[in-house]
């Protein structure tokens, strides 16, 4: 039984606030803390004529993503989401949603820190997001749409790629992400 309790004292020591074993304090760690919908905004500007418009709309998708520091260790992701469905009679609905997630680091190379959150963070968000814009769109009287799947990754690497070049060109150098100016 004492060994028992010896094994007890010692996980309790390794889940705790003291010291922890074989460096697990200065291991990098990432994960989201909670995710929350900050703006969300709805419009159907020709209702109720338009639930009479035979043809289908044209629907244009706009993504923006923006990562704001909140305490040392932790990040607010912002996943905007532009929707606008329009017809050759005018606009059909418009859905604006700003989707957010609060994402903790710690001990993780900037290089990483900033792929985390302008790539993996907002990979892991959008579904939820994508959720979000459905139920809005049926609520506004329509079939909920269901954004495709985008290649966060891809868009990541072609805008960082973009972003070196106006550096090396003279532009303004990437900013940061991991708290140090």
């Amino acid at each position: 039984m004492a060994e028992e309790e010896g094994v007890l004292t010692n996980l309790d020591t390794a889940a705790g606030d003291g010291p922890k074993p074989n460096g697990a304090d200065t291991l990098p760690a990432v994960g989201i803390i909670t995710q929350y919908v900050k703006d969300l905004s709805v419009e159907n500007p020709s209702a109720p004529d338009v639930f009479q418009w035979p043809e289908p709309p044209q629907i244009d998708v706009q993504f923006g993503i923006a990562a704001e520091p909140v305490q040392p260790d932790v990040h607010e992701v912002t996943l905007k989401l532009t929707l606008t469905a329009t017809s050759q009679r005018g606009k059909v609905y418009l859905v604006d949603l700003a989707y957010c997630g609060l994402v903790g680091m710690r001990n993780v190379p900037e290089d990483q820190a900033h792929a985390f959150l302008y790539a993996e963070a907002p990979r892991l968000l959008f579904p939820f997001a994508r959720r979000v814009v459905a139920d809005a769109v049926r609520d506004a009287g329509f079939p909920p749409l269901m954004v495709d799947p985008v290649d966060f990754n891809g868009l990541y690497a072609q805008q960082l790629a973009t972003r070196r070049a106006e550096e090396a060109a003279g532009g303004e150098p990437i900013k940061p992400v991991t708290g140090q100016a």
